[in-house]
C-alpha cells in the first residue's frame, strides 16, 4: 500500500516537473497562470491533468484543440514514479528518502532541459547549492563539512577542466555538479562525474561511429552527470564498497 502510494506521488512530482521543463527555458513563472495547452491557450481542468491517465484517455491530443502531446510528458511522469519507488526500497520513509527524492526531481528537470536546449537553469542550480548544504544538518548520510566540501571541491574540478578546455564544459555543468555534491558529499560526486564521464563518452564515441555529425555535435554534460548522481543515489554505498574490496 505504502509503495503504491509513493508512486502515485511521484507521478504527481513529474507533472509538475513538466511544467518545470516547458517554463523554465521561455523564463515563465512555474506558479503563474495556471495549466493551459501550449498551442490553443485553453486552461486545463483538473482531468486534464491526471499523470499518464489524461494522455491515455485523449489518445495523446488535447480534448479542445486536437493538437498532439508529446511523450515527454508521461514518460517524464513515470520516470520520476519509479525512482520515487526505487528510492523508497532503499531508504523507506526516511529523511533520506526525502532529501534523495527532492534531488532525484531537480536531476530529472535539468536532464530534459539540458537535453532539449543545452542549458541548466540557474533557477535549479543556484537555490540547489542552498537546499542541499541546509538539509545536511537534517540528512543523517552526510555531515555539513561533508556537504561544503562537495559543493566546492568536486565543482573546482570541473571549473578547472572549462578553463583548460576552453567552452568544452559549461558553468550550468559547475554549478550542476556543485549541487550534486552538497547533497551526497565530495567523494560520491566524483564518482558520479567519473561514470556520467563514462557514459557520456560511449554515447559519444557511438555518435562518431554511426553518424557523422558526431564530432560536430555538442553533448549535454548536464544529462550524464545527472544519471551518474542518481546510480550513486541509488546504489552509491554499494558502489564505493565494492571497489574497496576489489583493492584491499
Amino acid at each position: 500500500m505504502t509503495a503504491t502510494l509513493v508512486f502515485i506521488f511521484g507521478l504527481m512530482i513529474g507533472s509538475f516537473l513538466n511544467v518545470v521543463i516547458y517554463r523554465l527555458p521561455q523564463e515563465e513563472s512555474i506558479v503563474f497562470p495556471s495549466s493551459h495547452c501550449p498551442d490553443c491557450g485553453t486552461e486545463l481542468q483538473a482531468i486534464d491533468l491526471i499523470p499518464v491517465v489524461s494522455f491515455l484517455w485523449n489518445k495523446g491530443h488535447c480534448r479542445y484543440c486536437g493538437s498532439k502531446i508529446s511523450y515527454q510528458y508521461p514518460l517524464v511522469e513515470l520516470l520520476t514514479a519509479l525512482i520515487f519507488i526505487l528510492l523508497y526500497h532503499q531508504y523507506y520513509l526516511t529523511m533520506q528518502f526525502v532529501v534523495y527524492a527532492l534531488l532525484a526531481s531537480a536531476l530529472i528537470a535539468v536532464s530534459i532541459i539540458d537535453l532539449q536546449h543545452l542549458i541548466i537553469p540557474n533557477q535549479i542550480t543556484y537555490p540547489g547549492i542552498i537546499v542541499a548544504f541546509l538539509l545536511s544538518f537534517l540528512n543523517p548520510e552526510i555531515s555539513y563539512i561533508n556537504s561544503l566540501l562537495g559543493i566546492l571541491g568536486p565543482a573546482l574540478l570541473l571549473f578547472l577542466i572549462a578553463v583548460v578546455s576552453r567552452g568544452g564544459l559549461g558553468m550550468g555543468d559547475v554549478k550542476l555538479i556543485a549541487v550534486l555534491g552538497g547533497f551526497i558529499g565530495w567523494q560520491k560526486a566524483l564518482v558520479a562525474i567519473f561514470i556520467g564521464s563514462i557514459i557520456g563518452s560511449i554515447i559519444g564515441l557511438y555518435l562518431i561511429v554511426v553518424s557523422d555529425k558526431g564530432l560536430k555535435s555538442k553533448l549535454p554534460l548536464g544529462v550524464f552527470l545527472s544519471l551518474g548522481g542518481l546510480v550513486m543515489i541509488l546504489w552509491g554505498q554499494e558502489i564505493i564498497d565494492f571497489y574497496w574490496q576489489l583493492i584491499l
